[in-house]
């Protein structure tokens, strides 16, 4: 089966693409850089050397994937997110043995034009908003919104908004799929 990449991508040796991904016009992945089954990168799209991208991830147009980041599966960037790898870059001053790993897990949405700063982890299914910025940990299913972005409700797996406090202990019901999560501690967790 195999990958698909535009005429104007550069793909440089030593990369891993994995079955049925998809790269557009003028993106360039390093060499080094590992990208799972099933994912689409778009227009303009930067993959550093030091990068896992799981399988079926989509990283929409403009996105700068750098050195340290990691993508698990299925993960969603809107346009133009934004990752860093050194939390006090001078031009001057070489910082590429400072790079702060970045996760992002399983099921995140990144919104348009967020930013994520180096050293965070972003929890499974968690929902950043369009232009916030994630300065920490964040749990997963959380909604994120703000600068600096903080907890502002919770989200299925499903991606819809869940009815439910910040905080304190309820139970709610996605829409779409009917599955229940309890909210208990600040976390927030599938019923069995």
């Amino acid at each position: 089966m195999g990958w698909w990449g535009h005429d104007t991508a550069i793909i440089d040796a030593g990369a891993s693409i994995g079955d049925g991904t998809k790269i557009w016009h003028f993106s360039h992945v390093s060499g080094g850089a590992v990208i799972g089954e099933a994912c689409t990168l778009g227009q303009n799209v930067y993959v550093g050397g030091r990068v896992s991208i799981g399988r079926r991830c989509k990283i929409q147009n403009n996105v700068s994937v750098y050195d340290g980041v990691t993508l698990e599966e299925d993960v969603f960037c809107g346009p133009s997110v934004v990752f860093t790898n050194v939390y006090n870059p001078r031009a001057a001053v070489v910082r590429k043995h400072e790079y702060r790993p970045t996760l992002i897990k399983r099921g995140a949405t990144l919104g348009a034009n967020c930013t994520i700063i180096c050293g965070v982890t972003v929890g499974e299914y968690a929902f950043v908003a369009a232009g916030a910025v994630v300065t920490h940990d964040m749990p997963a299913y959380a909604l994120v919104a703000g600068v600096p972005g903080r907890v502002m409700g919770w989200m299925s797996e499903r991606g819809h908004r869940l009815d439910l406090p910040q905080a304190g202990d309820a139970v709610a019901r996605c829409p779409e799929s009917g599955q229940e999560y309890r909210l208990s501690d600040g976390r927030l967790t599938p019923c069995p």
